[in-house]
């Protein structure tokens, strides 16, 4: 069994930072990265609203740099995955993927959160290509251009309406024959011109050499009156919603009812001493590198504050 003083589950900008904040705090740091290291972020090809990068930079390579920035702060990176955690007790008890126990002081928890897709190869051959599931992140990359929203909530209501300020058409695609969306997000959408709905309509695929010149659509499927054309677009937006990954804690720490982890207003602190959350894993509303890096540094913070409270430091 491995012991160390404070262990951090994520690779994404959330743990990272944390990483660098408790390394620079000489507290030993164990990182583990998962299975996806560098998290959502490598799937994103340019980044350009992230402060320190005026030409902009690749996820790959952002992630990348905050990497070796931890890693010459003295936090230690691993691969592998975080089977199984024991937080009825203190010190905590994690097991990896390879069998090995870790016991811990703090654990900060930046799983972060996933996308949900629809599910077509398309959304896979044409990732980074004209494919996204974050608007503020990609869709500065489409204006005057044609793009489509996939979702009927208020994120796709949002989305939808945030395109709209860039691209020049925007369509939002409606599987049901009425939005699920807040009243005021439905007229928001419905009043503007550069927006229109499609209702009863389904993706079914995907085209285009370079990238995404279009989408293969089916209208009223498994009705009587079901008919299939392609819809001339340049990118499509997924906004049918992203699923925490929390699961690790359920049974331990509250979530709320979509499986975000729940901290104390204001903090990354959980309901369990020396147990923080920080990123998209406990953030449903903004989903932002800069936002999970800043709540990274809270995270690394109350760590350390923690372990000097309880003589553990």
């Amino acid at each position: 069994m491995e012991k160390t003083k404070c262990l951090i589950i994520g690779s994404g900008p959330a743990g990272y930072t944390a990483a660098i904040y408790t390394g620079r705090a000489n507290i030993p740091t164990l990182l583990y990265e998962g299975l996806q290291p560098g998290g959502q972020l490598t799937t994103t090809t340019e980044v350009e609203n992230f402060p320190g990068y005026p030409e902009g930079v690749t996820g790959t390579q952002m992630m990348d740099d905050m990497r070796q920035q931890a890693t010459r702060f003295g936090a230690e990176m691993r691969s592998g995955m975080i089977m199984k955690a024991d937080f009825s007790k203190r010190p905590y008890h994690v097991w990896v993927d390879d069998g090995t126990e870790v016991e811990t002081d703090t654990i900060i928890i930046a799983t972060g959160a996933t996308a949900k897709y629809l599910g077509l190869e398309d959304e896979k051959k044409y990732a980074g290509m004209g494919v996204s599931a974050c608007a503020t992140c990609d869709g500065f990359f489409y204006r005057r251009k044609v793009v489509a929203v996939v979702g009927g909530g208020d994120t796709a209501c949002e989305e939808a309406s945030y395109l709209a300020g860039l691209a020049a058409k925007v369509y939002l695609i409606v599987r049901k024959n009425y939005l699920r969306a807040s009243e005021i997000m439905q007229k928001r959408v419905a009043d503007n011109p550069k927006i229109e709905i499609l209702f009863e309509h389904n993706v079914e695929g995907l085209f285009g050499s370079d990238g995404v010149e279009g989408a293969h659509l089916v209208k009223r499927l498994g009705q009587p009156d079901e008919s299939r054309y392609d819809l001339p677009i340049d990118g499509l937006f997924l906004a049918i919603g992203h699923r925490p990954n929390s699961d690790i804690v359920k049974g331990f720490i509250p979530t709320d009812e979509a499986g975000y982890i729940i901290t104390e207003a204001g903090t990354p602190r959980t309901t369990l001493p020396g147990v923080f959350a920080a990123g998209d894993v406990c953030d449903p509303h903004y989903r932002q590198a800069v936002i999970a890096a800043g709540s990274g540094a809270k995270a690394g913070l109350e760590a350390d504050r923690y372990l000097s409270a309880n003589g553990l430091k």
